[in-house]
């Protein structure tokens, strides 16, 4: 694995922070929060921001996320809380990118990509001015 850019391992660069407690349930048999759940805990902290900038769905407006990169970096532990920083980044015609960074402790946990998609239900579409606005502040600094 390459090592991740270091710029997107600091915090402050991230519009919106989210912080996680931990599951007993979410560990491992080596004592570590799994993958699976890292990947949960990623998948909802991308709801969260997008409740934050206002994205609503309607039947002419369906985001559906279309590729999901997470590189895992270290090791989670219980019971210590984890947040999960967001911002959009890389906004073309008929999608954007999300870019997270989870952190435990001071330390990066792990990194994610997203790619979402605009769509009517049934296929691509350009970003709606209005959302592309809503947008613009969350980007990633």
């Amino acid at each position: 694995m390459a090592k991740p850019d270091p710029a997107l391992l600091d915090p402050a660069r991230y519009t919106f922070a989210h912080e996680v407690t931990t599951r007993f349930a979410d560990l491992d048999p080596n004592d570590h929060i799994n993958n699976v759940a890292i990947a949960a805990v990623l998948e909802d902290g991308r709801v969260r921001f997008n409740v934050q900038v206002g994205l609503k769905r309607t039947e002419t407006f369906r985001p559906m996320v279309a590729s999901v990169g997470i590189e895992y970096l270290a090791q989670a532990h219980f019971p210590q809380s984890m947040t999960c920083h967001v911002a959009a980044c890389e906004i073309g015609r008929s999608s954007w990118q999300m870019q997270q960074l989870l952190m435990q402790d001071r330390r990066a946990v792990a990194t994610c990509r997203t790619v979402v998609v605009c769509t009517n239900g049934e296929s691509a579409m350009p970003i709606p001015g209005e959302f592309r606005s809503l947008l613009q502040p969350w980007l990633l600094k």
